[in-house]
């Protein structure tokens, strides 16, 4: 629907109570008989009538484009020179909020992606069914282009003097109640784009993620790494400890399984002859879902050739630490209670030191038999699958240090025992260099000096496979075709993956990764 309207120079200023709420809309028409709809909807029903008033004028409720020339945001830094700009015409389109009526003139708030600005349209400037179409058949939620001249009120409220609007989609659906908007959690991730919508703090979030993603490529990029697609649906899952989702390929005749991790593919490129390569990619984990777990997320995998875990340390940390400087204007963020500082150097500390510092525990200086009386006595679960003092170093540090770790914190030194693919220590029996990030608690990122030794890595994937054989559903598989792989030469190469959906969760202060993944998984309502 367009209407044009006859802009006069305004001879007055003009001033009216605002809300930032959501107010209800007008439903003062009454829904006809012969409507039907699908109890599956939620339409308004008169929202429908008001479509359908309308099409009786032969507008279009719903046209091809509409041509704007400038955003929201640009438009607001016009009234940075209001001397120069005032009276300046203007065209851009967003979604309408708060509609404002008050006799011969309407208020109203428009929105787009970045920000909001009020509008103002008055009887007096244009033909009198124009003005009552939009007073009774628009409402809040429509999508509306409009132009006009900019203006202030008395109260020196930025605004743009309409012109000219247009209706380019008709919302059917009301918008929350004003006084309560959208609160429910549940509702706003089972509907996001309605939490978007109301909420534009919640888009600031994934705006803040999107340029997490960009950062990350544009740091790795200047760094001479290549970014590389690899499979999602493989024939041998591997890479992490992890239940797979299984699918059937039915050309193929046989089972495929979603990834749960990129690594071991992204290692045949080293093989191959790439030095430096990285992936996002979206993992699958038929897994718990909790607050820092959900079956679909986003990583990065990070492999250099020539390097080492500690070098896997300085990037993660770098890479971090700007990411911080970047996005946040600083190195401090606030997650629930705790104020975590981001700037370089962490704390490095191993595993075996840590269990010391924050438990007061040295594993070595007990039986087995009495760190199983530990674990138990702390009501550690899982306790009785460990077996050797490895398996105990790992289990421990898990249920007495890791929610201890605050401030950022590199892990390193594990047993042999969880850590397959990851080479032996140069100096440490027993021991593989691996490292991981502690953060608020969190796991945040894993990295080792990779194991390329294609004889220790079939001992190893043939270790993992009798505990999966036992029952171990997380254990890996043997993936002989990588084996054969590292028998061709695989460079000394240091790697890391780190959950993108965790640090966007850091970086904005939030304690759930629901808020930081736009659809998170869900049961089905039935």
């Amino acid at each position: 629907m367009s209407m044009e309207i006859n802009n006069t120079k305004m001879s007055e200023e003009i001033s009216e109570e605002r809300s930032d709420d959501f107010p209800v809309s007008d439903n003062n028409v009454t829904l006809s008989d012969n409507n039907n709809f699908s109890e599956n909807r939620v339409f308004d029903d008169s929202k429908i009538v008001k479509l359908n008033g309308i099409k009786s004028q032969g507008l279009n409720p719903y046209p091809y484009n509409f041509e704007k020339n400038g955003d929201i945001r640009d438009i607001l830094e016009k009234f940075e020179d209001f001397e120069k700009n005032e009276g300046l015409t203007v065209r851009t389109a967003g979604r309408l909020y708060n509609i404002r009526k008050h006799g011969k003139m309407i208020f109203a708030d428009l929105g787009d992606q970045a920000d909001r600005i009020q509008f103002l349209l008055r009887k007096g400037n244009l033909p009198d069914e124009n003005f009552e179409t939009f007073k009774n058949l628009v409402d809040s939620g429509d999508i509306v282009g409009i132009q006009g001249e900019l203006f202030r009120t008395k109260r020196g409220e930025n605004s743009i003097s309409v012109s000219e609007f247009s209706l380019l989609s008709k919302s059917l659906c009301a918008l929350p109640e004003k006084f309560h908007g959208l609160k429910d959690i549940e509702t706003r991730y089972r509907k996001r784009y309605l939490d978007l919508i109301v909420n534009a703090e919640k888009r600031d979030i994934f705006v803040m993620r999107s340029k997490l993603i960009s950062e990350i490529r544009r740091f790795l990029t200047e760094r001479e790494f290549l970014e590389f697609e690899t499979p999602i649906l493989q024939t041998v899952y591997g890479g992490a400890n992890a239940r797979p989702f299984t699918t059937f390929h039915n050309c193929l005749g046989q089972n495929l399984f979603l990834r749960i991790a990129p690594e071991l593919y992204l290692k045949r490129l080293v093989v191959g002859g790439y030095e430096k390569v990285f992936e996002i990619a979206k993992n699958f984990r038929n897994e718990d879902i909790d607050t820092t777990h959900n079956p679909e997320f986003t990583m990065i995998e990070v492999y250099e050739a020539y390097r080492d875990y500690n070098d896997m340390m300085d990037l993660t940390e770098g890479l971090i630490s700007e990411l911080a400087l970047k996005l946040t204007g600083g190195y401090e963020v606030k997650i629930g209670e705790n104020t975590i500082n981001l700037r370089s150097p962490w704390k490095r500390i191993s595993m075996e030191g840590a269990l010391k510092e924050y438990a007061g525990l040295d594993v070595f200086a007990h039986s087995l038999e009495e760190l199983k009386q530990i674990a138990i006595e702390n009501r550690i679960e899982d306790y009785e699958k460990a077996k050797t003092y490895g398996e105990f170093l790992a289990l421990l540090f898990e249920g007495l240090v890791e929610d201890k770790l605050i401030n950022p914190t590199f892990i390193y030194d594990f047993p042999v025992e969880n850590s397959p693919l990851a080479k032996n220590h140069r100096s440490k029996e027993g021991f593989v260099e691996r490292f991981e990030l502690f953060l608020n608690g969190w796991e945040l990122a894993n990295g080792y000096s990779e194991l390329n030794d294609p004889l220790e890595q079939e001992k190893r994937f043939e270790g993992q496979d009798k505990k999966r054989k036992l029952g171990d559903l997380e254990a890996q598989t043997i993936d002989y075709d990588f084996i054969n792989a590292l028998g061709y030469g695989m460079p000394p190469t240091g790697g890391m993956g780190m959950g993108i959906d965790r640090l966007t969760m850091v970086l904005a202060g939030l304690e759930s990764i629901k808020e930081v993944i736009l659809f998170p998984q869900m049961k089905r309502e039935d």
